[in-house]
């Protein structure tokens, strides 16, 4: 029997799950090489832990690997069900909150390597109600090994600069023309605003319909991200009153992401900022599909745009994936 311990959290409404120890060794290098030798010698290990029958399709999950920058404390690759993903913003508040969770990070600014280059979190101190309530629930505010029971969960990412690489490209689907921007955010995102849909939890089905055709179309149409990358993330706006904008972002594997999307977002930052309508240092309120709500602002660094997203993220379950090594299903349907 294999045992691989795990931690699960939500951020927004967007699960990661956390596997703090690999089974093997990824090398020495960056943790971009880390991955390459991850996706060349290793893939079972993400079907294992990601797909049914153990996982699911919006589940994300995450390595904890030792990192190369001398200057971060931890490296960390992101997956999900079809592969691997530069940086994840949700992702990375849950780790932070999980690690805080594990008595692992202290409240303060937490440097940490991704395949796509360094973001630096800052876990927030607890309010003092929260402060309170951790030293009334249990002696030192601690459980057995370590595990804090109340923890900080309130977490702000800077995130790797931002940029928007196409403006207004018109796609056609079902007839109907529709543009949008191509922007980075640590991932690759198609970001429209004139789709005419709802947003909205009633209207899951159709926006994922729709939203999947316009991955298809940018493929058929030679509309990519640059130097030829994938424009795998499509995320759909429309307004409402209880944010400055709200969003349903399809991922990679055909899941919606249930928070608003760390990387997204920080894609539509830059797209604000560079139309003019979005100043530094101001909030921007990013509402999910489900009404869950991330914070972003952006500062400028070397002429580049730099990308905060604050959320809040809660640990929810943890255990140990059992792998059976006569299950025809071991490795994940």
């Amino acid at each position: 029997m294999i045992r691989i311990p795990f931690l699960d959290s939500h951020t927004g409404g967007e699960p990661t799950r956390l596997i703090t120890s690999l089974p093997f060794d990824l090398g020495t290098g960056s943790v971009a090489d880390k991955l390459s030798t991850l996706k060349a010698k290793h893939d079972d290990l993400r079907r294992t832990v990601l797909l049914e029958p153990r996982g699911s399709d919006v589940l994300v999950g995450a390595y904890l690997v030792p990192p190369a920058d001398p200057t971060c404390q931890f490296g960390v690759i992101y997956f999900n069900n079809v592969g691997y993903l530069g940086m994840c913003g949700h992702g990375t508040i849950g780790l932070i909150a999980s690690l805080a969770y594990l008595g692992k990070v202290q409240p303060g600014v937490i440097r940490v390597e991704t395949p796509v280059g360094v973001v630096e979190a800052t876990l927030h101190p607890m309010s003092l109600r929260g402060e309170a309530e951790a030293t009334s629930s249990s002696i030192g505010g601690l459980l057995p090994e370590g595990r804090n029971d109340i923890y900080p969960n309130k977490v702000s990412v800077q995130n790797i600069p931002a940029y928007r690489h196409l403006t207004h490209v018109p796609v056609t689907v079902d007839g109907k023309t529709i543009h949008g921007d191509v922007a980075w955010g640590g991932n690759w995102f198609f970001l429209i605003h004139d789709h005419g849909m709802d947003v909205n939890m009633q209207n899951l089905e159709a926006l994922t319909d729709f939203s999947w055709r316009v991955r298809e179309q940018l493929t058929a149409n030679g509309i990519t991200g640059a130097n030829g990358a994938e424009i795998d993330h499509v995320e759909l706006f429309a307004s409402t009153p209880e944010a400055d904008s709200k969003s349903f972002v399809l991922c990679p594997g055909k899941a919606y992401d249930r928070s608003p999307c760390g990387t997204g977002t920080s894609a539509k930052l830059a797209c604000l900022y560079s139309d003019g309508k979005l100043q530094v240092g101001q909030i921007w309120k990013q509402q999910s599909v489900v009404g869950s709500i991330f914070e972003g602002s952006i500062q400028i660094q070397d002429n580049r745009i730099i990308p905060t997203i604050t959320g809040e993220a809660w640990v929810m379950s943890e255990g140990t994936i059992l792998v059976d090594e006569r299950d025809p299903f071991g490795k994940g349907i």
